[in-house]
């Protein structure tokens, strides 16, 4: 019974976007904290990789249950890696290829690009978690038997 309601609708969606915007800010905090170390290349991966792995566990849970409902089963890549308990693990690559300059330190900084990710990523988590703490809401009152 319980595994229906934290399984059902947007919940399983929105419980995998605060995880992968979690582990992103770790990413670009990181990014942050090394912006004048020497010989540093800046890490992320690709938001739009995993927002085509969320759209096909998505379809493939509608396919399964014929409905929004059901957990969510991801296929991991070589950067986004998930565990069995919905654990997720962003192994960005160092060597990917940067659009930033390369400065004299051999670093790839780019404060605007750094401070745009973070400002995006804050945006996808605040989003999710303000619809996921609704969605507790509405399931506390049903529960509460209170209108």
């Amino acid at each position: 019974m319980i595994e229906g309601l934290t399984n059902d609708g947007a919940v399983p969606v929105l419980e995998a976007l605060i995880r992968f915007s979690g582990a992103r800010q770790r990413l670009i905090a990181h990014n942050a904290a090394n912006i004048s170390t020497p010989d540093y290349r800046t890490l992320d991966v690709r938001p739009a990789e995993f927002q085509g792995l969320l759209r096909r566990a998505i379809d493939q849970r509608r396919e399964e249950h014929g409905a929004p409902t059901g957990p969510l089963e991801f296929e991991s890549t070589d950067q986004i890696q998930f565990g069995t308990t919905g654990s997720l693990h962003l192994n960005p690559d160092p060597n990917a290829p940067s659009d930033s300059m390369l400065f004299h330190d051999r670093n790839n900084r780019d404060i605007e690009r750094l401070m745009q990710a973070n400002a995006e990523n804050v945006a996808v988590f605040r989003v999710a978690t303000d619809l996921l703490r609704s969605r507790m809401e509405i399931m506390r009152v049903a529960v509460s038997e209170r209108v």
